[in-house]
């Protein structure tokens, strides 16, 4: 009984060993899995972060490349939006306005040169009016672009001037040809007709 007892025994032992064997070789295997992954994914990651940092400095050589482009080109136009607008008005009234001014001087001058002819003005002289004339023009249209409410009051207008859809080239042309048709056709057509009464009321009142 003891000598089979004792062969069980061993016979479990060796079993139980197995399985530990079995064990601890497995767990060497999923450590050294566990090892292997980690390694590829520190190479994954260095793999991408050296692709990122190449794909930076080609961005960057990129960006700098643009830049020197940009540099040599010309400079362009400064877009002055609405102010456009504003910036026309001020510079149209300052014409009107000396060009009125140049009429009244010339009128001036002249009623002085008959009112005072011991003075010997003769006749107006433009080179001295027109001067005179722009010169006023300027300065009252400086006034009133440093005036608050007639600028605000430009400004609001220019914006609304600058909202407007304004045709292109080639509908004006076509609105352009279509008037000249219509005037055309209108301007034979009354033409006509008068030569034609005319005729008829010729033939009815005698000539």
């Amino acid at each position: 009984m003891s000598t089979k007892e004792d062969l069980e025994n061993k016979e479990a032992e060796g079993t139980d060993e197995e399985s530990e064997g079995l064990a601890d070789s497995m767990s060497d295997g999923a450590d050294e899995s566990e090892k292997s992954e980690s390694k590829a994914e520190s190479r994954a990651k260095s793999d991408s972060s050296s692709e990122e940092s190449e794909a930076i400095k080609d961005e960057k050589e990129e960006a700098k490349a643009e830049e020197e482009a940009a540099a040599a080109l010309p400079a362009a136009p400064v877009q002055l939006g609405y102010k456009r607008f504003v910036y026309a008005a001020y510079f149209g009234f300052a014409i009107g306005v000396a060009f009125i001014g140049s009429k009244i001087g010339n009128q001036l001058w002249y009623r002085l040169s008959q009112y005072k002819p011991q003075w010997d003005l003769g006749d107006p002289k433009d080179e001295i009016i027109m001067p005179i004339g722009a010169v006023i023009g300027g300065l009252v249209a400086l006034y009133y672009y440093r005036k608050p409410k007639s600028r605000q009051y430009v400004d609001d207008v220019a914006n609304e001037l600058s909202q407007v859809t304004w045709p292109n080239r080639k509908e004006v042309t076509n609105s352009t040809a279509v008037v000249i048709v219509t005037t055309v056709f209108a301007t034979v057509f009354f033409a006509l007709m008068d030569r034609f009464w005319g005729f008829v009321t010729n033939l009815v009142y005698g000539s």
